[in-house]
């Protein structure tokens, strides 16, 4: 009964958090999808030619409307670089995908603080900027060339048919015109879907890890482990410590969020969330897609590069917000005794669930059931969806 009983808090517990964050997700994949629905990515490998500030400017713009999973930033990121775009403006392209887009900011907010939100897109462009400047000081140009040839071969990661598909609306129309009309409607309610599928067993694995976090370990077992007794101590393994338990957890996207709350509340520092939080390019699974897409010795600089600025932007935020009186007083990240009432929260799920159905069932009616199968391993072109463009209906 023990057993059962410890089962059943673990599942309430990560319930409870997905009650919470379910309108703003669906808020974040609908804004995302008309985002997407209007953009030409084409256009993205030409816009990306070198390292420059305007350059990877441009990248983290694009990467923030794009609204990726870990998965398919990835993989739209070699996409980019077999088309031509510079390295490192890939890499800040997913970086800013996955950790610089609105519902991922949302869910912070509403799990953790506002604080923590803010750190995050502060830290976000530090963290793009360090990468930046590690790669120009200390990638050659042979490792580049080694790491392209690889990338040419075409070896199949994850989500690469959803990073291959091109749903955008194409036309010379205004932009608002585009997106209002049937063809704008069907490719947004396509982008949300797949979006919205790409990542639901990250979330889903989120929510239960740390709803088995809240229920199974003991926040003083935690807070040895963070040296929660220790301020100075807590403040410099934070950060160090953050992406190393990201890396473990096989958790990425908006899914890191709920185990974020958990951690924090077991005594983890401010900017050990913060690089938790920015882990997720770096976890497991996403390692070994690396060394696939461009061979061992690049995925070893990525993964140092990325381990570096990810504890650096933790240490940066930690260093500012503490004068300015920015980090939250108090643990109480909602992750344990959430409770589901009638609130505003419960209004907005019915709220935003009926928008969900609605952009299921167009996405159903325009054809986009056979796309869901062409998500997967290889692209779209391979299964005989060239393409695969948004119908007008």
């Amino acid at each position: 009964m023990n057993i059962v009983h410890a089962i059943l808090e673990a599942l309430r517990a990560a319930g409870e958090m997905g009650w919470i964050i379910l309108w703003p997700l669906v808020l974040g994949f609908a804004l995302s999808g008309a985002i997407q629905a209007a953009a030409r990515p084409e256009e993205i490998s030409r816009l990306l030619p070198d390292d420059s500030p305007r350059s990877l400017a441009r990248a983290s713009l694009l990467g923030i409307v794009s609204s990726s999973c870990s998965y398919a930033a990835v993989a739209i990121a070699r996409a980019l670089v077999r088309k031509g775009a510079n390295f490192t403006a890939a890499m800040a392209f997913q970086v800013a995908a996955t950790n610089l887009v609105v519902e991922l900011g949302i869910v912070t907010a509403l799990l953790l603080s506002w604080q923590f939100t803010l750190a995050e897109f502060v830290g976000g462009p530090l963290m793009i900027l360090l990468v930046a400047l590690m790669f120009r000081w200390w990638v050659s140009d042979r490792i580049v060339a080694a790491a392209r040839e690889q990338a040419d071969r075409g070896l199949a990661g994850s989500m690469e048919g959803h990073a291959a598909m091109d749903m955008s609306v194409h036309g010379d129309q205004p932009l608002l015109r585009r997106l209002l009309s049937p063809t704008g409607a069907t490719a947004t309610a396509r982008y949300f879907v797949m979006d919205a599928v790409s990542v639901w067993r990250d979330i889903v694995g989120g929510l239960l890890i740390a709803g088995a976090f809240a229920a199974w370990v003991p926040d003083t077992w935690l807070q040895i482990f963070f040296l929660a007794d220790h301020p100075l101590a807590a403040q410099l393994w934070g950060p160090l410590i953050g992406p190393l338990v990201a890396v473990v957890s096989f958790v990425c996207s908006v899914g890191n969020i709920p185990l974020a709350g958990v951690l924090w509340n077991g005594g983890i520092s401010f900017g050990g969330v913060v690089s938790f939080i920015f882990a997720d390019l770096i976890i497991l699974p996403i390692l070994l897609i690396y060394r696939k897409y461009y061979g061992t010795a690049m995925a070893l600089r990525i993964f140092v590069f990325f381990y570096a600025a990810m504890a650096g932007a933790g240490y940066v935020v930690e260093l500012v917000f503490r004068p300015l009186g920015l980090i939250p007083t108090g643990r109480h990240a909602k992750v344990t005794d959430i409770g589901i009432t009638w609130n505003y929260t419960s209004w907005l799920n019915i709220v935003f669930l009926a928008v969900a159905a609605a952009l299921v069932v167009r996405f159903a009616r325009t054809g986009g059931l056979p796309m869901l199968k062409a998500m997967g391993g290889a692209p779209p072109a391979a299964q005989g969806l060239p393409g695969v463009p948004p119908e007008a209906s």
